[in-house]
């Protein structure tokens, strides 16, 4: 099966067919936003996002710009081949539960250092917006890219985009 065709960005606008991959991880002073039946949950200008072949960027913020607070922990683990083994939490918000929408990286390999302790949100299960903009999410439930108008795709994470 042939992957689908790169999606030409416009002005302003990056294609996620023009990430690298192995992911690359940057600074950004975008304002990041994440919130849970009207609470916020997290809100910096200092974020990082990774960036990778046909994905969307996941973003991901410092711990002292995030309610810790409002996570509890799960027993849920993953592994990703570049940046190591994440943590998931739950965000709860009164009697409200999104099950683990947030993960983090305790221990991150060196490429991704920087990235220990911040922590990343599924937009498919909180409201989340980049300078404003709401985001929309990754398709499927594991991937956790957010999707602006600044970015274009064909984007992995729904059904049949495993082979890409």
């Amino acid at each position: 099966m042939l992957r689908p065709q790169r999606i030409e960005p416009g002005p302003g606008q990056e294609s996620v067919w023009d990430y690298p991959r192995p992911p690359r991880l940057e600074q950004t002073s975008r304002r990041i936003r994440v919130a849970f039946h009207g609470t916020v949950v997290a809100e910096s200008t200092r974020a990082l996002r990774v960036l990778e072949t046909s994905q969307p960027p996941a973003y991901y913020l410092p711990p002292d710009d995030v309610d810790l607070d409002l996570l509890r922990p799960t027993a849920q683990h993953t592994f990703c081949e570049w940046k190591g083994t994440a943590s998931y939490a739950d965000v709860v918000v009164g009697e409200h539960v999104a099950l683990g929408a947030t993960w983090w990286y305790p221990e991150p390999t060196a490429p991704f250092a920087p990235l220990v302790g911040h922590h990343a949100f599924y937009a498919q299960q909180l409201e989340c917006s980049v300078d404003g903009e709401p985001v929309e999410p990754n398709d499927g439930n594991f991937y956790g890219g957010w999707i602006t108008s600044d970015v274009v795709g064909p984007f992995k994470g729904a059904p049949g985009t495993s082979y890409w």
